[in-house]
């Protein structure tokens, strides 16, 4: 919507996986996988990923591709996660939260260690156009997180455009919104009566899935992979 001006006709011409393909995405069931999509959309293209840096192809530092990053705290990312993978039929499920949890804090899952993820992403930004964002500051302040991508994609929007923005993106209509909500994906890829895509749109969600035992290892381990790195994310709310 930030490219469009905030013009919401133009952001309903197609489902949110044609107008923002995910680069690795290739699923028995689905016609078209992402760079093939990719390859049909007009310049400039935009582009998901989950992957990490050192998997993006390098044309995207050669062509001084622009970047947002959008981080989220690792209780929640693992929450998240976990919700996501009961859903996601391209694997076997979790067998329990407990298990699950112990994966993600070894790196044991989709896309590796969410610790070298956001450390080496924060790193680059020193030298690409990267805007870092987190995710708990959206939700805090929307409408200052999308004046940020607004400027960052030198798009110069009023308040008007910015509050529209902020509506129509907020985790309430996104999750009604049948274009961008993931409900027309297969029941093959992705079973939404097992956990919906967009499930709950919240910080802190954590605190209803650790134990006690279970948010002091995850802390220890946080402490030593996160030692050194000045990356700072927020976990109460």
């Amino acid at each position: 919507m930030v490219l469009n001006d905030g013009d919401v006709e133009k952001s309903k011409r197609d489902f949110i996986t044609a107008k923002v393909p995910m680069l690795e995405m290739a699923v028995p069931g689905l016609r078209t996988s992402g760079i093939e999509q990719l390859e049909k959309n007009p310049s400039p293209r935009l582009v998901k990923t989950h992957l990490p840096i050192d998997l993006l192809p390098k044309s995207f530092w050669e062509n001084n591709c622009k970047m947002i990053y959008m981080a989220r705290n690792a209780k929640d990312v693992a929450v998240s996660y976990y919700h996501f993978d009961l859903m996601n039929n391209l694997q076997p499920p979790p067998v329990t939260w407990e298990k699950y949890l112990e994966n993600f804090m070894a790196g044991n899952v989709a896309y590796g260690s969410w610790f070298n993820h956001v450390k080496n992403w924060w790193t680059k930004t020193e030298e690409h156009p990267i805007l870092f964002l987190h995710y708990e500051d959206m939700k805090e302040n929307p409408k200052q997180e999308i004046k940020k991508i607004a400027t960052f994609l030198e798009k110069n929007l009023n308040d008007g455009i910015l509050d529209k923005i902020v509506h129509h993106t907020s985790f309430g209509m996104m999750k009604n919104n049948p274009l961008v909500n993931y409900t027309h994906i297969p029941n093959t890829v992705m079973d939404h009566s097992k956990s919906p895509f967009m499930r709950k749109g919240i910080a802190g969600d954590w605190k209803n899935h650790f134990t006690v035992a279970q948010n002091e290892k995850f802390d220890a381990i946080y402490g030593k992979e996160m030692s050194g790195s000045t990356l700072q994310f927020r976990t109460d709310f």
